[in-house]
């Protein structure tokens, strides 16, 4: 496989991946503008945006754009993070041009169309609506916010239903024109693709450039809430468990991916295997980390009934506890290295994951690190610096969260 970088006059970064034998072309514009990046009163625009973007364009509706994908057996979709904001095309490669042509139409040409506005409106209050409803997201959102407390990293990407009923389509439009421009821009491509059409599509985009983005770092006195409590009545309750954890491009960020393994993971996990498989506490168990410029998490989860929140809760502070004292062992650093390697390298069978991955990188460092590069890292990280790691991270105190039919003796008794 072979990484093309292409640095255009308008400002726009192209990255392409040309992929031996693939039969699919995948495509992605990733905005390095997120939740984290709103005025408190527009909270969800870089959200909202991301909705409003396939309703039509200057010369196709958005029964158009769907129809002319779907024609040729594609799939177009988006997602809104904290930090960046993603569009992405996949289509069989000898559709390359239409899905490359579609993606850049909708970025460049956007129709903005005061109904699309109220309808897309209506969904996403829907979309609010459904998300109180899902306790392991609830909590999550929760987990977030105990972290970071009233800095923008702890908001809802989703925005709330006050800050949606209330945008109007000025401030949308708005909010695109000081932030969708091409200096802002990464256009990523992965499979049968041509790195030189890429580049060609990349000068569609002339927006000129907006205001800087105003990202301060978190306070450093964290968590901000060591308690956070939701309750509902729910069938089942949810607990998270949170750790500030390391910054996107921490040095140790790769022995923290193998602390993470073999906390929560995977099926092999400390948490798995003493929660679910040796106790039956859970069903679902796990832990995951979330990495931004200035700031990290770390979050072990577990949904369970009401009655074993406490046992569940302190069985994952004794766990992080002990990796925090007393590091891993040989065979846990062997089979949580060696899977996520593996892991690594599957992913780069799929068009869709390897434009991602492009796409990932470049928001958060602003270069793509080459797969051996990468697998080398990862080869590196030994017991000692899982150790180092955990103590740094999993040696702070937790924030511990719930959503459910709970008291506060069950989070921290």
């Amino acid at each position: 496989m072979t990484i093309r970088r292409s640095d255009l006059p308008n400002g726009l970064t192209v990255v392409t991946e040309a992929m031996a034998g693939a039969r699919s072309a995948s495509f992605g514009c990733w905005v390095r503008v997120g939740g984290r990046d709103e005025p408190a009163e527009v909270l969800g625009a870089s959200h909202f945006l991301e909705h409003l973007l396939f309703k039509g364009t200057g010369h196709r509706s958005g029964r158009e754009i769907s129809e002319a994908v779907e024609a040729v057996g594609g799939e177009m979709n988006a997602h809104t993070g904290l930090e960046h904001t993603a569009f992405y095309a996949r289509v069989p490669a000898s559709a390359a041009a239409v899905g490359l042509d579609l993606l850049v139409d909708v970025l460049t040409d956007p129709a903005f169309a005061p109904d699309d506005v109220e309808s897309e409106r209506q969904v996403i209050l829907e979309e609010l609506h459904q998300a109180e409803d899902e306790g392991e997201d609830r909590v999550h959102t929760l987990a977030q916010q105990a972290i970071f407390g009233d800095h923008p990293l702890g908001r809802e990407v989703l925005g709330s239903l006050e800050t949606i009923d209330g945008m109007g389509h000025g401030v949308i439009r708005g909010f695109f024109d000081d932030h969708y421009h091409p200096a802002d821009l990464f256009l990523v491509a992965a499979g049968d693709v041509d790195h030189d059409a890429v580049v060609e599509a990349g000068a569609r985009f002339t927006r000129p450039a907006g205001p800087a983005l105003d990202r301060r770092p978190p306070d450093p006195r964290r968590p901000a809430t060591p308690v956070s409590l939701l309750r509902r009545p729910l069938e089942q309750a949810h607990l998270a468990v949170a750790w500030p954890a390391l910054r996107a491009d921490d040095p140790d960020r790769y022995a923290q991916a193998v602390l993470n393994q073999i906390f929560g993971g995977g099926l092999a996990s400390r948490l798995f295997q003493q929660i679910r498989e040796d106790r039956g506490l859970a069903y679902s168990v796990y832990s995951s980390t979330s990495a931004y410029v200035d700031a990290g998490t770390l979050v072990a989860y577990a949904g369970t009934s009401a009655e074993r929140v406490a046992e569940v809760r302190r069985i994952v502070t004794d766990v992080a506890a002990e990796l925090a004292a007393d590091g891993v062992t040989e065979r846990e650093w062997a089979v949580a290295r060696g899977y996520l390697e593996g892991a690594s390298l599957l992913g780069l069978e799929d068009a869709g994951g390897v434009m991602a991955r492009l796409g990932n990188h470049l928001c958060a460092r602003g270069e793509v690190i080459g797969v051996e590069d990468q697998l080398a890292r990862l080869r590196a990280v030994t017991p000692d610096d899982v150790l180092r790691v955990a103590a740094r991270v999993l040696g702070a105190p937790p924030a511990v969260c719930g959503v459910g039919p709970l008291t506060e003796a069950d989070l921290i008794g």
